[in-house]
């Protein structure tokens, strides 16, 4: 048993710094890359215990992390700028369009106006292709994912991956501005 023990302590040193890397490629969230760690080393050490042969052990390790990177993005709902989206008095979603200051609003809204735009466009510019179409015809066509994954044929899971991290890169950038201009 001791000898066991001392196995799996190797195998997680000689493992643990790759496994990371290749959990972090695919999870932007740190707290989520490292409870995704310790679920696969967990899984190692109970696999252990109820004397499973495992042939290849770091294919083994791989192939669970890719499970729990799946089963992570499966639990997690889509991300949607609209999650934080403004709503009128009635309720209503507003669109970006409702958010921007009015264009014949004199020469300092016009400059907000242009400059709002500039910056979400840069931004969107910044997205990998996919990524990018993803997210434009979800938020700004409002095609649904079932649509564009029978239209593109990429899996539903891929394409809400995209828009996730389309989100997420979104809120990075844009966070600036907005904070330029609540402070005003």
């Amino acid at each position: 048993m001791i000898e066991q023990d001392l196995r799996i302590s190797e195998v997680i040193a000689e493992e643990h710094a790759r496994l990371r890397n290749f959990i972090r490629k695919r999870v932007p969230n740190e707290a989520d890359v490292e409870e995704l760690l310790q679920e696969v080393f967990y899984e190692l050490v109970e696999a252990n215990r109820m004397l499973m042969p495992i042939d290849y052990v770091t294919g083994w390790l791989f192939s669970v992390a890719r499970n729990r990177i799946t089963d992570l993005f499966r639990k997690k709902r889509p991300e949607n700028f609209t999650d934080a989206a403004v709503t009128d008095e009635e309720g209503e979603v507003l669109r970006i369009e409702d958010l921007l200051p009015a264009p014949d609003a004199g020469p300092e809204a016009h400059y907000l106006r242009n400059r709002l735009l500039d910056e979400l466009e840069s931004a969107l510019d910044e997205l990998p292709a996919e990524q990018r179409e993803v997210f434009v015809a979800h938020e700004f066509e409002g095609r649904s994912f079932k649509e564009l994954s029978a239209e593109t044929g990429i899996g539903v899971n891929t394409l809400l991956a995209r828009k996730r991290y389309a989100v997420l890169h979104l809120r990075r950038r844009l966070q600036n501005i907005h904070d330029e201009f609540t402070r005003k």
